[in-house]
């Protein structure tokens, strides 16, 4: 499949490690995925409410869901949001074998609507412009406004909208 990007670049994005104080007052730490962070992640996704799965993702069950982070964390760009000890947010660009990356990014709901996903985000995007990074795309439910507004805000361009879902673009 051909996609279509922007011409122009995207701005800077900031790179991990970022830390910050959301917007219900709790620190925030958001780092590059180290193995050590998988046990966390898994429990999150665990947690995860199925309200907030989209397109079938993430899985329900623990064992799809670490099949699935097998798949999803080896050889694409991964970073994780922190709060303590919890693991409250993850974002990644998966290879699609284009040479390009397709974004997946997930905040537990008890942490969304307080930034994370924005700073999660940027942070993602900052540590794979660094690393060589040049295509990324993403599809949307078009009806999920919130996401949609985030993507357009840090660059995203809308590419194809023939179905339920929006593609959306950027160039880094």
């Amino acid at each position: 499949m051909t996609r279509i990007y922007p011409d122009e670049r995207a701005g800077e994005f900031e790179r991990p490690p970022i830390e910050f104080t959301d917007g219900h007052d709790r620190d925030i730490e958001i780092t590059v995925y180290a193995d050590d962070d998988r046990a966390a992640l898994t429990e999150m996704y665990v947690s995860f409410d199925p309200a907030d799965r989209a397109q079938g993702i993430p899985p329900t069950e623990r064992g799809a869901i670490e099949g699935w982070l097998d798949t999803i964390l080896d050889g694409s760009y991964n970073v994780v949001a922190s709060h303590g000890e919890e693991c409250v947010g993850h974002a990644t660009l998966v290879p699609d074998g284009e040479d390009a990356h397709e974004l997946a990014i997930f905040v537990l709901d008890t942490h969304q609507q307080a930034g994370i996903g924005s700073r999660l985000l940027t942070g993602l995007l900052g540590h794979a412009r660094a690393e060589g990074a040049e295509h990324v795309w993403l599809t949307v439910e078009r009806w999920n406004t919130p996401a949609v507004a985030l993507y357009r805000k840090v660059g995203f361009e809308t590419t194809d909208t023939e179905s339920f879902e929006m593609e959306m673009s950027l160039r880094l």
